[in-house]
């Protein structure tokens, strides 16, 4: 469902036009009475869905009708109930996986949402004992960031080579199991401008980073860096590794939005079930009039079809 008041609904209809004769097959967890542009087919169970014919709907009423670009707290727990029905269908196996919609975490947390967002909530429902990590991804690169929504001088202060060690051995085990990736190469990210230049441009690098690709080495990982972080996303670079572990949020971000905002895809590594979102908010400004992009969700839809086909191959 998403933020009944943001872009969920609209670009879930523009996703089903555009996957309706090709598949991934999806259905959507909404309120069926504010699908509008499409035909909808109400259904009690996925087993029930006719994709191509109609957008399966789950039908959820919401509890007061959502306004475009105005969210309200009054929504709220229908958008956590959505979340927890849709974890709950795909450890089923009713479902392949799950593709969230972008949730308005202020609303949320006005409602007493304990959890700063998405990955963290996925983490408490569907968790295998490893901290669930964000992973951004499209066509050219996979970014792994090891410090994500948090002030940069206390993402700095919190890096420790076994913070960095635990994302890339997260990283890897998903990469092998749902990626299809016999033998990943990860390549991790310096701190300071040209990886700390031996020291001259700050030792965070030496004391912290090489530490961690040591031992990620020693664990058989195939990890090479601290890579300068100014060249590490170039299209030569880029293919010499397989998902760059990055230190901090616009380290990782900033190159894959630059590259493909409209394809970059949020994945959530380390859990029991497949996610992935687009790589985008609410988008309130623009919810009710019809011109947002729906090309990351269908991004979103192909790629978790795809980790859900590696993971089923593996069993």
């Amino acid at each position: 469902m998403g933020e009944p008041a943001g872009i969920g609904a609209e670009i879930a209809v523009k996703a089903w036009h555009a996957l309706r004769a090709t598949g991934p097959a999806f259905l959507l967890l909404d309120d069926a009475d504010r699908i509008a542009g499409a035909p909808v087919q109400r259904i009690t169970a996925p087993a029930e869905a006719r994709f191509a014919e109609a957008l399966p709907v789950l039908h959820r009423p919401l509890p007061t009708p959502a306004t475009p670009g105005r969210p309200s707290v009054a929504t709220a727990p229908a958008v956590i109930a959505a979340i927890r029905e849709a974890v709950a269908l795909a450890q089923s196996g009713a479902v392949d996986g799950v593709v969230t919609n972008p949730i308005q975490k202020s609303v949320l947390t006005a409602a007493g949402f304990a959890h700063p967002g998405h990955t963290e909530f996925l983490g408490e429902l569907a968790g295998t004992g490893v901290p669930p990590v964000m992973m951004l991804a499209c066509p050219q690169l996979r970014v792994v960031p090891v410090t994500v929504h948090e002030p940069l001088a206390r993402a700095i202060a919190r890096l420790t080579p076994e913070l960095i060690v635990e994302h890339a051995r997260i990283t890897h085990d998903a990469l092998v199991r749902d990626f299809g990736i016999a033998t990943p190469r990860l390549a991790v990210a310096g701190l300071n401008p040209h990886a700390g230049e031996a020291g001259t441009l700050g030792h965070e690098d030496q004391a912290i980073v090489a530490p961690a690709v040591a031992q990620l080495k020693a664990l058989g990982i195939a990890a090479t860096g601290p890579w300068p972080p100014d060249t590490m996303f170039t299209a030569h670079a880029r293919p010499l590794y397989d998902a760059a572990i990055c230190l901090y949020h616009d380290q990782a971000l900033i190159p894959i939005k630059t590259l493909d905002m409209a394809g970059g895809v949020n994945v959530t590594l380390g859990l029991s079930i497949i996610r992935t979102s687009p790589d985008h908010g609410t988008a309130l400004d623009i919810a009710g009039k019809g011109v947002a992009s729906a090309e990351s969700l269908i991004a979103a839809i192909r790629l978790a079809a795809q980790l859900a086909d590696h993971r089923r191959n593996r069993r």
